[in-house]
């Protein structure tokens, strides 16, 4: 029979309505029985595409013994992290306080009042690798709870402390640009030359970090170390292995140094982050390798984490058939069979270094080995024929996989994972001139706007028709830049109103007088602390998105207030991201934004004509990262930004404005004009 989670929208919930434990979702009901039978909570958080959640559900939670064990002494509570972020927050925040280190599934015990005292990650069933069996932790919090309940709640007392103190905001001071070439130099100190990326395995993509150099590649005469850095790591993951080379996209992350082996799940704001990062790599460097790659992972958004309704799904699993990886693997026979017993064939084994032993479990993830010139030597071809035979070859496989049992799909629409998708399309649709990517952008906001800010609150999660939970700080952010980015390259003025309203609304309800925002609303429920995360994680921080939202409506609106709150918050955090720069890789790319003094441009015609298009294609023939750019028929309308009023025509003829600080340089009717501006 199934238990309380046969309710939830959740995918992730709806995967354990099975279980023999007496689960409830987060929600009065639980707490409130919690405090009417005087018992502790134990709440579990994970998320769907979790591999080791998975795991442990079979391992522990289908067990009739342990769910037993877990009814009678517990309140047992599922959370979604996707769903809930404020919940995942703090509560991954007092597990890292108290083992050191976090991850998922989240297994943590709480007073009935919400409050931490005991936790960790995975649990094994019977105890391992220095881990005790989760049995073992349940009657471990059982016998304190009953003999030692006043400590208990000492703990959890002085731990709630301890949190709410880690969310008091630094003093904030000027923002200085030491800051970052200080992050640049940081960066270039732990960068892994040998494999590409930061850190050791496992190792985790860092798009936000290759956006920043990116930027400081494109400030100035150009920063060389940053933009080396930068192309370095995007051509290191492009080889395969965590990048997808049969059918585009990036797994999570890489489980070695060498981005062979990855933890196989493919999350929505991975590839929307990557995807852009190599766009900007494109723009930057005009390797075409690095186009290629972008235009890949979109088209595997597109056709594997799409909705008919325009919104874009939230992750596809690790596992499939219950293994890991079955899906993406092969063997030297699997590819000779379905590319055929040819040079073809025998020319991708070499490329990547396929064997019969196979580097995972006995089959091979696909990671490039040779260069095309090598190939060339030993097949005697000319590069460009080795290039369309793997092409030929790829498009075979990818074939082929779609015969295999599919993963599984987390369905489920999450905003701020999508406004970061939105931007990636509307970006890739202006600087590649895809009118596809950009009508799949327009198609994206529509979705949002209409489903998930449905009246005076913007909602988090959307499935099946079905919207629910408060939008956090990330979601209001991430939306705003989502529609300037398409403000930018549609130029439906909507866009920009919608966008604005946004940010109206966000600073009335997430507005912390002390500095920035807290991630939850005002009217949010009340829970043992207001979270306000400032630290970027797999996602930007909702405070650096703000920040960055801030300082891109200020440019269209002329509104100082809105300019003065991000440069507060960003020099309150300047000194942190100086030296831990991976992790504060957004709030950098904001004070970039911010120091750099970009360009206001302005372009007014009569209904857009073949001259204004002209003008704008000049605009977006090179990565404009700090320019705010509005484009409107004339006269625009009321909604229209402050940016673009008292711009008349001149002479009857499409005109540029090209202005900084809104002190605007002589107006402009045509290319070559505009191209002495910029």
């Amino acid at each position: 029979m199934p238990n309380r989670l046969a309710q939830s929208n959740s995918p992730y919930l709806l995967q354990h309505q099975h279980n023999p434990v007496d689960w409830y979702p987060w929600g009065p009901e639980a707490l409130a029985r919690a405090k009417a039978e005087g018992k502790p909570i134990f709440l579990s958080i994970g998320y769907a595409a979790c591999h080791w959640c998975h795991v442990m559900a079979h391992e522990s939670f289908e067990d009739p013994e342990t769910a037993a064990l877990m009814n009678a002494h517990f309140v047992n509570i599922k959370v979604d992290r996707e769903e809930r972020p404020d919940l995942d927050g703090i509560y991954m925040s007092a597990v890292v306080a108290l083992t050191g280190s976090g991850g998922w599934p989240m297994s943590l015990f709480l007073t009935p009042e919400g409050q931490p005292f005991l936790g960790g990650t995975y649990f094994p069933p019977a105890p391992r690798h220095r881990l005790p069996s989760f049995r073992e932790v349940l009657e471990h919090v059982t016998a304190l709870w009953k003999g030692q309940r006043e400590k208990v709640f000492e703990a959890g007392r002085q731990l709630q402390e301890h949190l709410s103190r880690a969310e008091q905001p630094a003093a904030a001071g000027s923002l200085k640009p030491e800051t970052l070439n200080q992050a640049v130099l940081a960066l270039a100190q732990a960068y892994d030359w040998n494999n590409g990326g930061w850190g050791r395995a496992p190792k985790f993509p860092q798009p936000m970090a290759i956006d920043f150099l990116l930027g400081r590649a494109t400030r100035g005469d150009g920063d060389k170390l940053a933009q080396d850095i930068a192309a370095h790591a995007l051509r290191s993951m492009a080889r395969g292995g965590m990048y997808d080379v049969v059918g585009g996209g990036f797994a999570r992350y890489s489980v070695d140094e060498a981005w062979l082996v990855p933890h196989f799940e493919k999350m929505l704001y991975d590839n929307a982050q990557l995807a852009r990062a190599y766009l900007h790599g494109y723009l930057v460097t005009k390797d075409p390798q690095f186009r290629e790659v972008c235009e890949r992972t979109l088209d595997f958004v597109v056709r594997e984490l799409h909705n008919a309704q325009g919104g874009f799904l939230s992750s596809l699993d690790a596992d499939s058939e219950g293994e890991e990886g079955k899906y993406y693997i092969w063997s030297v026979k699997e590819i000779k069979k379905e590319i055929g017993e040819s040079e073809n064939s025998d020319l991708v084994i070499a490329a990547f270094g396929v064997t019969d032993a196979g580097n995972f479990e006995g089959r091979s993830i696909l990671q490039r080995v040779k260069s095309n010139d090598e190939l060339a030597a030993q097949f005697k071809l000319e590069p460009s024929a080795v290039t369309s035979k793997i092409s030929t070859a790829l498009s075979a496989l990818l074939a082929a996989r779609g015969r295999r049992v599919r993963p599984g799909t987390d369905d489920k629409v999450l905003t701020s994972w999508n406004a970061l998708t939105l931007i990636a399309f509307a970006e890739a649709g202006r600087y590649l001139m895809r009118p596809d990517y950009l009508a799949l952008a327009r198609q994206n906001a529509e979705f949002l706007l209409r489903e998930l800010h449905p009246g005076d609150r913007l909602l988090r999660s959307w499935r099946g028709g079905r919207a629910e939970h408060n939008g956090y700080l990330e979601d209001y952010a991430a939306m705003i830049l989502g529609l300037l980015a398409l403000y930018q390259s549609d130029s439906d003025v909507r866009w920009y109103a919608e966008g604005e309203r946004l940010a109206v609304e966000m600073i009335a309800h997430f507005r912390d007088p002390a500095a920035g925002f807290f991630d939850t609303r005002d009217d949010h429920e009340r829970l043992v602390i207001r979270p306000k995360d400032l630290q970027d994680n797999a996602t930007p921080s909702g405070n650096a998105l703000a920040a960055l939202a801030l300082l891109q409506l200020a440019a269209y609106s002329g509104i100082g207030e809105w300019r003065s709150l991000a440069e507060t918050m960003l020099g309150s955090v300047q000194g942190t991201a100086s030296r831990y720069p991976t992790s504060f890789a957004q709030w950098l790319c904001a004070a970039n934004f911010a120091l750099a003094e970009g360009k206001e441009i302005a372009i007014v015609a009569d209904a857009r004509p073949q001259g204004a298009e002209e003008l704008i294609t000049l605009l977006w023939s090179q990565w404009r990262p700090f320019d705010v750019v509005a484009i409107s028929s004339y006269p625009p309308n009321e909604s229209a930004p402050a940016l673009l009023a008292d711009r008349p025509l001149m002479g009857g003829r499409p005109t540029a404005y090209v202005c900084k600080n809104f002190v605007c340089e002589l107006p402009v009717n045509t290319p070559e004009e505009l191209a002495g501006l910029l």
